[in-house]
C-alpha cells in the first residue's frame, strides 16, 4: 500500500472512485436536488478544479489501483475521505487522515479541524477523533453532521 500527495493526473481516478462509493453510500438519503448537486462536485473537473483552488488530496494505491483518497480544504476542514469497499475496515481511513492532518499541521494548521459527515459515516470520524457540534442537519438536499476535532496543546 502507498500513501502519496495527489497528482493533478489523479483527478479522474479520484472522481471515479468518490463518486462510485457516494452513489452507492450518500445519494439514497439526498433529495434528487441535492444528488445532483453532490455528483456535480465529484466530477473530474471539479477535482480538478479543487486541486487549483488548493485542496491538498491524498491517495492510497495498492496494486496500481487507487482505493482511497481525502480532501483537504482550506488546511483545516476534511472534505473528502473515501475508502474502496474492498479495503474498508482495514485501517486505511485513520492512516489517510493521520498522513493528511501531519500535512495540514506542517503547513501551519493550529491543531483545529472540522467535516460534514454525512450520517452514516458519523462513527468513523468518531473513531478518528472528531466530536458533533450540531444535530443531522440538512442543506441543499444533502444531510450531515457537523464534527470537529481539537489536538490538545502541549503543556
Amino acid at each position: 500500500m502507498i500513501i502519496r500527495e495527489a497528482l493533478a493526473e489523479d483527478a479522474g481516478d479520484i472522481s471515479l472512485l468518490i463518486s462510485s462509493l457516494a452513489e452507492k453510500y450518500i445519494l439514497p438519503n439526498c433529495s434528487p436536488d441535492g444528488g445532483n448537486l453532490l455528483m456535480a462536485s465529484m466530477t473530474t473537473d471539479s477535482i480538478k478544479q479543487y486541486l487549483v483552488e488548493g485542496y491538498q488530496y491524498h491517495v492510497a494505491e495498492a496494486a496500481s489501483a487507487l482505493v482511497g483518497a481525502i480532501g483537504m480544504k482550506n488546511n483545516t476542514h476534511l472534505f473528502h475521505l473515501f475508502i474502496s469497499d474492498l479495503y474498508q475496515g482495514q485501517g486505511l481511513s485513520k492512516k489517510l487522515w493521520e498522513k493528511a492532518k501531519t500535512a495540514c499541521l506542517l503547513r501551519g494548521n493550529n491543531g483545529e479541524f472540522t467535516v460534514n459527515s454525512v450520517p452514516d459515516a458519523k462513527g468513523v470520524y468518531l473513531k478518528l477523533g472528531f466530536v458533533p457540534t450540531g444535530g443531522i442537519r440538512e442543506k441543499n438536499g444533502i444531510k450531515d453532521i457537523p464534527m470537529q476535532m481539537t489536538r490538545p496543546r502541549a503543556c
